[in-house]
C-alpha cells in the first residue's frame, strides 16, 4: 500500500473499522437484554478468530517476515539472516505475557469474564491498561501487514477483526463488574478502539520516514498476534469446549475460512 497515493487514508479506514468493532462489542454487552445473546454469539467468534489468526500467522505473516529478512543475503545463510526476525517475534509474544500476567495479572480475555476478580476499580483499570497495549499492537499488525502487501494486510485485518468484538465485550464487562457506570464502560471501550487506531498511525508515520521499519514491525506484531491466538483465545475455546464441543470445531472452520479467503484474494 503506497502511502503517497491514498495509502495513508486506506490504513486509517481499516484502523477505524477495527476500532469500530471494539465499540460494537461493548455496545452488545451494554445494550439492555443483549448480554446473554452476546455471550452465545461471541464464544463462536472467539473460536473462529483463533483458527483464522493462527493460519494467518503461519501461512502469511511469518513467511513474509522471512522474505523481508532474506531479500538481500550477503555471505550468510538464510537461517542466520532470520535470527533477528525470530527474536522480534519472540519479543512480541513475551511483551504481551509481561503486560497480561505481570503488570496486569487480573486480566482475562474472552467472552466470559469473572466479576469477582474486578470489584476493585484499580484492578479494572489495570486490566484495561493491559488491553490497551494489546489493541495498540493490533493496529501495528494491521498497518505493518498492509505496508508489506495489500493481500497480506487484508488477511491480517480480517483475522484481527474477528476478535475485536470480544475485546470490546471484555472491556465493558470488566468496567461494569468493578461498579463503573455504563458511560464509563463505553469510554473504556472507546479507549481500546483508539489504541488500535494509534497503532496504525504510528507504524504508517514511522515507515514513511524509516524505510526498514516494516521489516521490524511485522515479525514483532506476529509475536503479539501469536500470543493472542495461542495463549488468550485457544485456552478460552478449550474452556468453552467442556460444555459445547462444537466451539472447538469452529477453530478448524476458522483455519478453513483463512485458506478460502487466501485463495479468493490470490485469484
Amino acid at each position: 500500500m503506497d502511502l503517497n497515493h491514498g495509502g495513508f487514508a486506506g490504513l486509517l479506514l481499516f484502523g477505524l473499522l477495527a476500532a469500530g468493532a471494539n465499540l460494537l462489542g461493548g455496545f452488545v454487552l451494554i445494550r439492555s437484554g443483549a448480554h446473554r445473546l452476546g455471550e452465545r454469539f461471541l464464544k463462536y467468534l472467539v473460536a473462529l478468530g483463533a483458527g483464522f489468526m493462527l493460519a494467518a500467522i503461519f501461512i502469511e505473516i511469518v513467511p513474509e517476515s522471512v522474505r523481508l529478512w532474506t531479500a538481500n543475503l550477503e555471505g550468510e545463510s538464510a537461517a542466520e539472516s532470520v535470527i533477528g526476525a525470530m527474536t522480534l517475534l519472540l519479543g512480541g509474544y513475551l511483551l504481551i505475557q509481561l503486560f497480561e500476567h505481570t503488570i496486569a495479572p487480573h486480566f482475562h480475555f474472552g467472552a466470559e469474564t469473572h466479576p469477582e476478580s474486578f470489584m476493585k476499580p484499580s484492578a479494572a483499570y489495570t486490566a484495561v491498561g493491559g488491553l490497551w497495549i494489546h489493541t495498540f499492537f493490533d493496529g501495528v499488525s494491521i498497518a505493518a501487514a498492509f505496508l508489506v502487501d495489500f493481500k497480506v494486510g487484508l488477511l491480517v485485518f480480517v483475522a484481527i477483526l474477528l476478535h475485536k468484538m470480544p475485546e470490546g465485550f471484555t472491556v465493558a464487562s470488566i468496567m461494569l463488574a468493578s461498579g463503573r457506570s455504563t458511560r464509563t464502560a463505553l469510554w473504556a471501550t472507546a479507549a481500546i478502539g483508539a489504541a488500535t487506531l494509534a497503532g496504525v498511525i504510528v507504524v504508517a508515520l514511522v515507515s514513511s520516514r524509516i524505510e526498514s521499519a516494516v521489516s521490524y514491525a511485522l515479525p514483532f506484531s506476529a509475536g503479539v498476534t501469536l500470543y493472542v491466538a495461542a495463549s488468550d483465545l485457544i485456552p478460552e475455546v478449550n474452556h468453552k469446549e467442556e460444555r459445547n464441543p462444537i466451539v472447538s470445531i469452529v477453530v478448524f472452520v476458522g483455519v478453513a475460512l483463512f485458506y478460502l479467503l487466501h485463495k479468493l484474494i490470490e485469484g
